[in-house]
C-alpha cells in the first residue's frame, strides 16, 4: 500500500458540497468524494498550525504538554517510523512553519521540498513578481501540486508515503480574480486583511467580510483545480488500485461568526484597533492574547478518505486529527510507537466507536505567560482561552476555574446560537468531569491540570 496525504490549511469543512455547502464550486474534490470514504465528525485537537501538525506527526494530543514549538528530541513521527519500516517517504509543501525556524516538522522524511513564497517578506514577493508568467509560478498551491506531481512521476514504481502540504485557502486571500469572480462578479482585486479581534469593534464592514468569503472561496477554488491535476496523474500513473489518499485540513477559521474575524483574538495593550496600533508605531509582539473562543467553524474538519476497493460512504463516530497517525499505520500493518496516545480510525468503518469523547484545544497556557499562538510571534496571555469538548451531542467551552463556560447542544444547534449552560449545569458537571478524566488519562503535566481540576 501507498499513501498520499494532503492537508489544506485553513480549510473549513462546511466550504464542502459533501459536508453541505451551497455555492463553493469544488468539481474536483466532489468527484474525488465520490470514491472516497467521508468521515462526519472529525475534530481538530491541538491548534492551530504547528500545534495540529505536531499532533498528525506524532498521534499524540501535544496541546497538553508542548506548545507552539519545535518537536522534542524524543518524539517519534510519522516519518519516521514509516521510513525505517521501508517506504520512500517525501513531503512536500508551501507551508513555511514546516520547512523555518526548526520546528522539525520534516523530521523523519527521506526528501523534504520546500516550495517558497508563503512567508511575509523577499519570499512572498519574490512569488507575486512571478505571477505575470503564469498561476504555477506565481502562487503556491499550483506550484506544491506540481512538484508532488512530478514527485510521483519519478518514484511510483515503489512503495511510497507522500505527504503535500499547501498553506492555501490561508490569508491572504489573494487568489487569481478569476477564481472570486463567480461569487463576486464585481471583484476588482481588493485584499483584505482579518483582524483576530471582534470584527465590528476594529471597523471591519459587511462589505469586507463580503469581499474576505468571495476571496476564501476564490483560494478553496484554486486548491481544487490542482488537487486535480494531481488526481489526474494519480490515474495516469494506475496508482489507484493500491494507493490510500487523504485530504483534511488543519483547521478553519471566523468570517464574522459569532463577531469574529480570524481564529484568535489579539488587542494592543491601549485597546487600538488593527490598523490603529500599527499606526502608532507598535509591533506585533505587544499584542496580547484574550479569550478565544473554539467553536464549530474551528474545530470541525473534513477529512475524505480513498482506499482502494473500499466503497464510498459517510462515516459516523468521533475521532480527531491525531488519529490518523495511528490509522496510516494500521493500513500499513506497521506497529505504532509506544507513546502514541491516538487510536487508528479503521474500526469506525465497521460501525464501533473509538471515542466518546475528543477534545480541541489551543496549548495550554496561563495569564502571563508568552504565546506565540498563531505566528511564532510572542504576544503576552490575559486571557485564558477555552479548550472545546464534545462528545457528538454536547459541546463544553471551558478554560480553567472560575473562568466563563458555555454550553450547545451540537445535534440541534451546530452554530453554536444558544449557550444553554445555565439551563444544564448536570451536563456541563458531567462533560467537566469526564474532560478532567481525559486529561488525567492522557498524562497531561500537573501544573496545566490543576487549573482545570474545577469548574
Amino acid at each position: 500500500m501507498n499513501i498520499i496525504v494532503v492537508v489544506s490549511d485553513t480549510f473549513r469543512r462546511d466550504h464542502l458540497p459533501c459536508y453541505g455547502a451551497a455555492d463553493v464550486i469544488t468539481p474536483n474534490l466532489d468527484r474525488f468524494a465520490e470514491s472516497a470514504l467521508i468521515f462526519e465528525h472529525c475534530y481538530a485537537a491541538s491548534f492551530p498550525t504547528v500545534p495540529a501538525r505536531a499532533d498528525l506527526m506524532t498521534g499524540r494530543y501535544t496541546f497538553t504538554y508542548l506548545p507552539w514549538a519545535p518537536l522534542p528530541q524524543d518524539e517519534v513521527t510519522l516519518a519516521d517510523v514509516i521510513s525505517a519500516a521501508g517506504w520512500n517517504t517525501a513531503a512536500i509543501a508551501d507551508t513555511p512553519f514546516l520547512a523555518r525556524r526548526g520546528y522539525g516538522q520534516e523530521r523523519g522524511f527521506k526528501e523534504f521540498i520546500y516550495v517558497r513564497g508563503q512567508l511575509h517578506g523577499t519570499e512572498m514577493e519574490y512569488r507575486k513578481r512571478q505571477r505575470s508568467a503564469s498561476e504555477i509560478e506565481g502562487y503556491c498551491a499550483p506550484k506544491t501540486f506540481t512538484e508532488a506531481a512530478a514527485w510521483l512521476e519519478r518514484h511510483h514504481e515503489k512503495p511510497f508515503f507522500l505527504y503535500i502540504d499547501t498553506w492555501d485557502p490561508h490569508e491572504p486571500w489573494d487568489p487569481p480574480p478569476y477564481y472570486v469572480k463567480p461569487y463576486l462578479p464585481e471583484y476588482n482585486g481588493e485584499v483584505i486583511a482579518p483582524v483576530y479581534y471582534d470584527y465590528a469593534a476594529d471597523g471591519v464592514s459587511e462589505r469586507d467580510l463580503e469581499i474576505a468569503r468571495a476571496c476564501y472561496k476564490g483560494e478553496i477554488a484554486m486548491v481544487d483545480h490542482w488537487f486535480g491535476y494531481l488526481m489526474e496523474r494519480v490515474r495516469v500513473l494506475n496508482l489507484l488500485d493500491d494507493t490510500a489518499i487523504f485530504f483534511l485540513s488543519d483547521h478553519g477559521f471566523y468570517f464574522g461568526e459569532h463577531g469574529l474575524f480570524g481564529k484568535r483574538r489579539f488587542r494592543w495593550p491601549d485597546g487600538s484597533g488593527f490598523d490603529e496600533g500599527f499606526a502608532k508605531g507598535m509591533t506585533v509582539h505587544q499584542r496580547q492574547v484574550h479569550r478565544s473562543p473554539l467553536h464549530n467553524e474551528l474545530t470541525q474538519l473534513p477529512l475524505l478518505v480513498y482506499l482502494p476497493g473500499v466503497a464510498s460512504r459517510r462515516v459516523p463516530g468521533l475521532l480527531s486529527l491525531p488519529d490518523l497517525m495511528p490509522t496510516m499505520l494500521d493500513l500499513l500493518d506497521i506497529p505504532p510507537p509506544a507513546r502514541t496516545q491516538a487510536k487508528s480510525a479503521l474500526p469506525l468503518l465497521n460501525g464501533d466507536a473509538i471515542h466518546d469523547l475528543v477534545v480541541t484545544s489551543a496549548p495550554f497556557e496561563e495569564v502571563g505567560e508568552l504565546s506565540k499562538t498563531v505566528d511564532g510571534q510572542n504576544r503576552v496571555v490575559v486571557e485564558v482561552s477555552p479548550s472545546s469538548i464534545t462528545d457528538g451531542e454536547w459541546d463544553l467551552l471551558y478554560a480553567a476555574e472560575g473562568q466563563k463556560v458555555e454550553l450547545y447542544r451540537s445535534v440541534e444547534d451546530p452554530g453554536h446560537q444558544r449557550d444553554v449552560s445555565a439551563s444544564y449545569p448536570e451536563v456541563v458537571e458531567a462533560l467537566h468531569s469526564r474532560y478532567l478524566e481525559w486529561l488525567i488519562s492522557n498524562d497531561t503535566p500537573t501544573h496545566h491540570l490543576e487549573p482545570r481540576k474545577r469548574i
